[in-house]
């Protein structure tokens, strides 16, 4: 699902990648050190989204990416600004969140991994 772009920057150590990760998320209308805004990811994640949809016929569907377009389309999906409030949580074997196909709301926050295997 592709993360939001960051190639301006590369790799950045995980203290100032969190400072420039909440720069992005509180101001989502501005490139911040040159990411792509938060608005045109979050834009880009539904449209991705809406278009894998659109194909889909019956059963499940699994969508696997990363945190920050993981947490701009819960924003959306939950009707919420976007704000890094509702960002996944710091557990180590990755989040996951639930929504309904046809009215596209998740049924709740997100969940660690492994309470998928509880």
């Amino acid at each position: 699902m592709h993360e939001n772009d960051r190639s301006a920057t590369g790799y950045l150590p995980p203290k100032e990648f969190e400072q420039v990760a909440d720069q992005f998320f509180a101001n989502p209308a501005k490139s911040v050190r040159g990411w792509e805004t938060a608005e045109d990811a979050q834009r880009r994640i539904l449209a991705e989204v809406d278009a894998c949809l659109s194909q889909h016929h019956e059963g499940d569907v699994l969508f696997v990416g990363h945190g920050g377009v993981g947490t701009l389309l819960f924003c959306a999906l939950s009707g919420h600004p976007i704000n890094r409030r509702y960002d996944q949580g710091p557990n180590g074997g990755g989040c996951w969140f639930q929504f309904d196909l046809d009215q596209r709301c998740p049924h709740e926050g997100w969940q660690p991994l492994e309470r998928l295997f509880s």
